[in-house]
């Protein structure tokens, strides 16, 4: 049966994960009476978003035939009931062939739309805003689901004649595979190109028949246009290949095809890798060579936002095994970092989120009073608490609304009290 709250809400109630709509002075410890950014609105073209915390998407290898089903459901919709912002759905393929395994979700045709729309719909009623990250995994695709025999699967192609029936014909770039267990793609044509920057397009008319309020496309970590954006993977000769701006054309014309039906007052967001990390050097300011880097990223940006692109949400790696990458907390602010500031160097519009290893409220909040970025994405904290924002505002001794539900669970814990 649907859920819909038809019950007159608390004095003072405002949706969980917000700060009560009482005086506002009241609600932090008096020695820090102003809000915390993180937990302060941020409006995004005409999507409103209570707090700055994000659910980074996340692959779970849950699906069958790309659809969403009740795992989906419980999954996202944990994350609406414990207070999050923004919960971006995971890389869902615009193709069958563009899954990166045969567990993940698509939104290749209409029928899958009806389970997307169920999640959707019940996070609403929490006032959490719900975006999807549109995907195609190009030469990373027909994968084995990395969890069903540790790791070692999660970089092996299941050819397309295996006896599965898991596995399909791999195409990328170039024919150029990502390692040595791993499938050629077979070069796409320039009508291959035609047909999966048209697919983009379809997923966003199915996108907002599902009702979702956020895209995300997915150009990073190796997958399919990541790959046209490297030198390293992308050795083309016609317009999609060679310089700086035809590596970056498929991106861009996905940009514009999926902008041509999600309209200008809908936020659209790009995720990237900025740097390939596939060299030996300190710092990031340097691109590497035959590769893509942070000026890349930087140029790419003041692009995107002449395409009316609103988010960049850089990541970093995945398109090549030669990557040397040390995760430690906070890894990659400094990317966003460069690229916020250079933003603010031309004066431009364009917001950027921060992603990788930020596990506290502390952490969030100062990246946040730095200005380095406008939201935080996380990944894996998410994983171990669905209801993370309840204990980044116990860390930042900030009093928040919970779910009308758990309320009390809040008001005796003297942990939450403002006095």
């Amino acid at each position: 049966m649907e859920y819909k709250f038809e019950y007159k809400k608390p004095i003072n109630y405002t949706s969980a994960g917000s700060v009560p709509k009482s005086n506002y002075s009241d609600v932090a410890e008096e020695e820090n009476n102003k809000i915390p950014i993180l937990f302060t609105p941020l409006k995004i073209k005409n999507m409103e978003l209570k707090n700055r915390l994000v659910v980074s998407p996340m692959c779970q290898y849950s699906s069958k035939d790309g659809y969403f089903n009740d795992f989906h459901f419980g999954h996202y919709t944990s994350f609406a009931k414990g207070g999050s912002g923004l919960i971006v759905i995971e890389a869902t393929g615009v193709v069958p062939e563009g899954r990166i395994t045969y567990g993940c979700t698509g939104l290749w045709k209409d029928s899958q739309i009806e389970g997307l729309k169920r999640i959707v719909d019940f996070s609403h009623e929490f006032d959490a805003k719900v975006g999807i990250q549109l995907a195609h995994a190009g030469r990373k695709a027909s994968n084995e689901v990395p969890y069903l025999d540790g790791s070692k699967n999660s970089h092996l192609t299941i050819p397309f004649d295996h006896p599965s029936g898991n596995g399909w014909k791999v195409y990328g770039a170039s024919p150029i595979p990502w390692n040595e267990v791993m499938a050629v793609p077979i070069e796409m044509t320039i009508k291959d190109i035609e047909n999966v920057i048209e697919s983009f397009k379809l997923a966003a008319e199915r996108c907002i028949k599902a009702g979702l309020d956020f895209i995300e496309i997915h150009g990073a970590h190796g997958y399919l246009i990541s790959s046209f954006l490297s030198t390293t993977s992308n050795k083309r000769t016609d317009s999609y290949g060679g310089t700086f701006e035809g590596r970056i054309k498929l991106l861009i014309e996905v940009v514009k095809a999926v902008r041509s039906v999600w309209t200008t007052e809908k936020p659209l967001a790009v995720r990237i890798s900025a740097d390939e990390c596939v060299r030996e050097a300190d710092g990031i300011t340097e691109s590497p060579l035959n590769g893509w880097g942070i000026n890349d990223s930087i140029k790419l940006a003041s692009i995107l936002e002449e395409y009316d692109v609103d988010l960049l949400d850089p990541s970093s790696g995945g398109n090549n095994k030669l990557q040397n990458i040390k995760p430690v907390p906070l890894y990659h602010v400094p990317y966003s970092s460069a690229i916020k500031n250079s933003i603010k160097e031309r004066s431009g519009k364009l917001l950027v989120s921060a992603v990788g290893l930020i596990d506290n409220a502390e952490n969030s909040e100062s990246i946040l009073q730095s200005g380095s970025a406008d939201l935080i994405f996380l990944g894996r904290p998410y994983l171990r608490n669905p209801f993370l924002p309840v204990e980044f505002a116990k860390q930042l001794k900030l009093k928040i609304d919970y779910a009308p539900q758990y309320q009390h669970a809040r008001n005796s814990s003297l942990l939450y009290s403002s006095k």
